[in-house]
């Protein structure tokens, strides 16, 4: 009973992340306004920027915090790349422990 009780959770737990999956992109590879497709190094510059566009754009709805015109994976990793850089990746954690030990 405990086992099939635990089995459901774990089930219903999956299938809800699955849920909360982002959807394709139908403008990946499409120019923009400006006739540009975003790539690796306006995924890098708009992740580093991230914390001032997410403030923006919760008051205008004409800038966004992702480019959605963009090249798909390059994009996407130079974003995360960039996000990594502005709230200090995972060494901020390493670094703090270091800091610890020496006191």
């Amino acid at each position: 009973m405990r086992k099939t009780a635990l089995l459901l959770i774990l089930l219903i737990s999956v299938l809800l992340l699955a849920a909360c999956t982002a959807g394709p992109n139908e403008l990946r590879n499409m120019p923009g306004k400006d006739g540009e497709v975003a790539g690796f190094w306006q995924g890098l510059w708009h992740g580093i920027i991230s914390p001032v566009t997410f403030i923006l754009s919760l008051f205008t709805r004409r800038i966004n915090v992702f480019e959605v015109h963009n090249n798909g994976g390059w994009y996407t990793f130079g974003f995360l790349l960039g996000v990594s850089v502005t709230f200090g990746g995972s060494s901020g954690g390493a670094a703090s422990r270091r800091k610890k030990r020496r006191d």
